[in-house]
This record gives structure tokens, sequence and C-alpha cells, in this order.
């Protein structure tokens, strides 16, 4: 894993400064600390940096990057794995291919020249990001992988078109402006994006299963977006639901087993995140199996037991003989360090899990490992959350009569009351922009479209007039493919429209990549594997959900290698207690709160209102406040508190003269 950066120029005489390459690549050092390098071609105006984090291929000089072909056509920056690299590599050679590293991102050097983008992307398998330019045709490509696991972001400023890893490495750039769109803050305030925004004006996100495909003509640049990959649910009338149990069980083993022993190859030691799921401990079981030595695993407790899932870890690692390293953390600490979640993040967080989980990157990091594998979406292919329960239960099960559906509700929301306000939203809401495009506002949306509640009283007066009209439920419905929901199951459509918000907004930035690599930590998430997602299309609503059981065939599948007390648990989603659970977290959330929601920061910011501020305050302490909308409302304030960090952090602070100043620590230069 890596960080990579470039820009081009509409005019092609016009030069590229190699400092500002540099400086790019200086700004997200945390993602690449091991060596950094540039490639500019001359009269083309383009340029690329990198900065390497070295996992595959461990020589400093043959393996960096950015990399060119040996007909010094293309230009390759890439971040991330491309695995099954060592077959296809071995299959380029017999074709006459000629390898000049033995690292995996040089497949793409002879697969495009032979297959082009499209036919090419169906060889790569693994999480990545890649900026490629060819020369012969003028055209930079930007390519982001299926699920969105690595990020990637772009804008056009000035008729110059600039890339990166991250948004600070955009801003490194003296020529990208540094605003906060009102809609952005919007969305930040109630924690769901839309998909392929970001909160700042102008800047985008490569989507996930998407190149940007950027070519020069008269002056001009002609941008266009293709998907080559999709979540591609079977319709309805197309559904094959005849097959045995055993059929899907034994299709889900075998496919989850190959992704965990491809996302073991590293020239570097690889361990496991561990957490009381069977999802992680899934992924430790296959990896006990499968290595000679004992597998390092590492996992996050918390000092309040009701979210505590060490005694559950504990049994899995015991159960394989797993090297089992625990880190414990006091709730009161986590604000301590919110703020630097929020630098990396670049983006609110409604738990301070995305912190726990920056403090556990930098434990790992510190152990001397920089590459685990995780068990992050297995939930989003086998419809593991409360959401998706009620969602099936509501929309899915005809065969139910109103009161049996009324008690299948009861149940969920009894077994998952700790996440009331946060994952299920207290009181069901109606989208009807959402309503019309699924046919249903998905559970996972209703709590934070009910936050939206709260967000017009908390913008300064200016942008609460700007956005009167505006209708969040239906910016998002708006960016979702109605194609790819249209004649689906409604389980389906929740888990489409979860994978395309949640996941891909949420659980992949500051819950995965953005806290790891802030660490120079790499994470290899293995359910994320697209034969694995495919396959996992085509299973049964059924077989996800049955009866009371999530994950049904994934836990029939993984049930060898899990302790019976987990085979049996119920989901528990695993989050960080909120604020107000906790006095003295509570006391620690209010310091941080004194310092930036003072009103001369408002006022100076000119984002939020200061009235607005202090009557969610009052309402968070009033006694009639129920306990789910106290957990709503902790979500609330640590997005006020982001939005704040947000400004400071890049808005008001020099981000190209920053940059600058940390090639210069490192000794980075031109």
């Amino acid at each position: 894993m890596c960080g990579i950066a470039g820009y081009i120029h509409a005019d092609p005489k016009r030069p590229v400064d190699p400092d500002t390459l540099v400086a790019m690549a200086a700004i997200q050092y945390h993602r690449g600390p091991n060596g950094f390098g540039y490639e500019i071609i001359d009269g083309r105006g383009v340029g690329f940096s990198h900065a390497r984090l070295s996992i595959i291929d461990l020589d400093e000089d043959r393996a960096r990057q950015p990399f060119r072909d040996a007909d010094d056509n293309l230009l390759l920056a890439h971040n991330g794995e491309f695995y099954d690299y060592k077959r296809l590599r071995t299959e380029l050679t017999l074709d006459g291919a000629r390898f000049r590293t033995k690292s995996d991102s040089e497949l793409v050097l002879h697969l495009y020249p032979r297959l082009g983008l499209d036919d090419m992307m169906q060889h790569l398998r693994g999480e990545f990001a890649f900026a490629l330019y060819d020369k012969q045709h003028d055209r930079l490509m930007l390519v982001r992988d299926r699920f969105g696991i690595k990020p990637l972001y772009w804008t056009e400023v000035n008729g110059t078109i600039v890339f990166g890893s991250e948004l600070k490495v955009l801003f490194a750039h003296p020529d990208v402006p540094r605003t906060l769109s009102a809609e952005g803050v919007y969305h930040q305030l109630m924690q769901t994006i839309v998909p392929g925004s970001t909160p700042f004006v102008g800047v985008q996100q490569v989507q996930p299963g998407h190149a940007v495909i950027i070519e020069r003509a008269h002056g001009k640049f002609q941008i266009r977006q293709r998907c080559y990959w999709d979540m591609d649910f079977p319709l309805m009338s197309e559904r094959n639901d005849d097959q045995p149990e055993q059929y899907w069980i034994e299709g889900v083993r075998e496919r989850v087993m190959r992704a965990v022993h491809l996302r073991l190859e590293a020239d570097v030691p690889v361990a496991c995140y561990l957490s009381g799921g069977i999802d992680s401990c899934s992924i430790l079981g296959l990896s006990a199996a499968a290595q000679q030595s004992p597998v390092k695993a590492f996992t996050i407790g918390f000092d309040d037991a009701a979210y505590d899932e060490t005694a559950i870890a504990k049994e899995m690692a015991e159960s394989v003989g797993a090297d089992h390293d625990i880190m414990m953390l006091e709730a009161s600490h986590l604000y301590d360090n919110f703020v630097e979640t929020v630098w990396h993040a670049e983006r609110t967080i409604y738990n301070t899990l995305g912190v726990a989980k920056l403090l556990m990157s930098r434990h790992v990091n510190r152990a001397g490992y920089k590459v685990v594998v995780t068990g992050e979406g297995s939930d989003e292919l086998f419809a593991g959350y409360p959401a998706f329960r009620r969602d099936m239960f509501l929309h899915g099960l005809d065969t139910l009569s109103d009161s049996e559906r009324a008690t299948w509700e009861q149940m969920l929301s009894e077994s998952n009351k700790l996440f009331t306000g946060a994952m299920l939203a207290e009181d069901e809401l109606h989208d009807p922009a959402l309503d019309k495009l699924v046919g249903f506002t998905p559970a996972c949306l209703q709590p934070w479209l009910a936050s939206a509640a709260h967000v017009p009283g908390l913008l300064n007066a200016d942008k609460r007039e700007a956005l009167k009209d505006y209708r969040p439920g239906r910016a998002i419905a708006a960016a979702l493919d109605a194609d790819m929901l249209d004649g689906r199951h409604p389980l389906d459509k929740a888990q489409y429209v979860w994978i395309k918000t949640q996941l891909e907004g949420q659980i992949l930035t500051w819950g995965g990549d953005r806290v790891d690599m802030a660490n120079s930590m790499e994470a290899r998430p293995a359910f994320l594997d697209h034969h694995l997602a495919e396959f996992a299309t085509q299973v049964p609503p059924s077989m996800r959900i049955k009866g009371r059981t999530e994950k049904y065939v994934l836990r029939e599948a993984m049930k060898g290698v899990l302790p019976k007390v987990l085979y049996e648990r119920e989901k528990f989603a695993f989050m960080a207690p909120p604020a107000h659970t906790d006095p003295k977290k509570w006391a620690a959330m209010h310091a941080l709160a004194d310092q930036y929601l003072a009103k001369d920061k408002i006022e100076a910011a000119g984002l939020l209102d200061v009235g607005g501020v202090a009557a969610l305050f009052e309402l968070h302490q009033n006694a009639n406040t129920s306990a789910s909308t106290q957990v709503q409302l902790d979500a609330v304030i640590n997005h006020m508190l982001g939005v704040q960090i947000l400004h400071e952090q890049f808005v008001a602070a020099d981000i190209p003269r920053q940059a600058r100043a940390k090639a210069r620590e490192l000794g980075w230069a031109a």
C-alpha cells in the first residue's frame, strides 16, 4: 500500500513543477514511509509522484514508483495490492513479457498494452487505486477498485486536473482551492454522504468500480467516467433458489478460503485483526489453518463491558493457537486522539471507534507488523447488520402476517437496543425519493436521515437559507444506479444501498484505510474479494437471513473453525461506547467542545450557528430525552466537532506550505 499523486495540464506545453509533486508525496508520508519517487513526461504536461510502503518486492530501488514501461509510453502510479500476481506474471512471461521488478504493480504495464483497459480490469483482483498515463493516446486513466477500499480523489482547476490518494494531497497543490461546500457540511453533520462526493467544493472521488478517463483536445479536457464492475444482484425472475443448502455453503467456503489464502501473500509478516464476531474469527481460523507458525492476532478491548468483545476473541485465539495481543482502551481517552483521527479520515465520524482503530493500527505498527487481514465486508455480502434484518422482516417476507412481522421487529429492536439511534432508527422513517427508487427507505439510512432533522438548526444563517429546499435523501437517491435496484429482492436492494453509502463512505474510510494507513499499516478485507462477492449475489435471501439467524450461509460454511459460543451468537455490531454512557468520556468530549465549539471559533469558521449548537446540547441533557435519542445526538455532536476541525485543518491552514515543509523535514527533494 502506498500513496499516489499527480496532475496533468490541459495545455501539454505547460511545465510541471517537480517540487509540487514531491510535496504532494510528502504530505502523505504516513501512507508510504519507505521512499518516494516522481516522474515528469517532458512536453506532455504530465507528472506523477508516489510515497511507498514496501510489502511486495522490498528492493528499494527496483520497485520505486512511478513506473515507466520499456517503450516509454506508459506511466504508472499504483496504491494497493493485486492478488494472484504470481500466476499472472508467469503467464505473461510465457507470452513474452519481460518484468523489471518483482512488484505486483508492474502487471498493469504488461496487461494494458495487450488487453486495453476494460479487459485488463477483469484480471485485476484486490484493493487498488492507480493512475495510468498512455502517451500514445494522450490519455490519463484514474482507476479505483470495485468496493472503494482504496481512496482516490480528483479535481479540475484552472486548466489542470489534480489527483491523489487523500484530499490533503490535492490541497498540497497551490492552485487547488480549499472550501467546504454547504451541501458537504450538511452531509458531514448527518453522517451519510452522497456517493462520489466530498465535503469540499469541486473535489470528487473516483467511484468504486469506475475509471475516470481524461483526454485532451483543443486545449480542453474531455472527461468521461466508465463503470467496469458493480454489485449486480440477479433479478427476482432470474434467481435460481432450487439448489440444495450444501451447494451454497460449499461455494462460500471455497471462495472465502481462496480469498484469505491470497491475502496472506506478502514479503513481510501478515497478522489478523480479531474482534468477537464470526467475520474476523473466520479469517483467523482460516489463516491459522494455512500457516505453519502461529498467527499474530490483534484485538481492541473497551473498559465498558457492554461494548467489550475480548472474552470471545480470547476463546477464538486460544482455539487456533494464535499469538494474541489485546489493546485495552479507556473510553475517556478516545477524545484525546479525535483531532488526529479527523486529519486522517478527512471527514466527520459519528463514533469514536474510528479513533480506537487509529490507536490499534499504531499499536500494530509498533509491534513490527504492517499488514493485517480483516473481516470487513462479510456483513455487506451476507446481510449481517440489524438494518438488513429489519428490511427483510418488513419488506422481504411475503408469507408473514402483519402481527408476525411486528413480533420479529420487536425482537430485533430488543436484541440491538445498544445501537438504536446509530445503526437503527428509533422510529421508522420514510424518504419520498428513496421510497420511489428502492420501494422503501432502507433501514441503514434511516438513523442518519433522522439526524438530518437537526442539521438546519445547526447551520449558520447563510447556509441554512441556501439549503432551505435541500433534501439529502433525494441527493443520495439520485447518485444510486436505478438499474441495479430495479426488479431485485428487497434484501438485495438494502444490501446494495448499504454498499454504495455506508460501506464506502464510512467503514472503508474512517473505519478502514484512512485510520490504518495513518500508521503505515495495510489492511486487507478478504471478504471483499470480487469473486466471492459475485457468488454472494446469487445466494438466496433465505440463506443469508434464515429465521432469526443472520449470515446463515457463512456460519455454516465456517462452522469448522468457529467456537460453539460464537457460531450460535447473534450479530453484535462493533462500535465504541457513545460519549454519554461514561461520565469521563462525556467530560473529555466537552473539553474538546469547549475548544472547537466555542462562540469565537464557530463565528470564525462561518459554518455553524452558535445558538443551534447550544440548543442541541440542551436537548441532549433534557431529562425527557430518550437514551436512543441521546445516542443519535452523541453522533451529531461528534459531527459538529468534526466540521469545525475540518475547517481548521484544511481551510484555515496553509496546506501547500505544510507539504513543502514536510518534504524538507524528510529530505525528499526534486
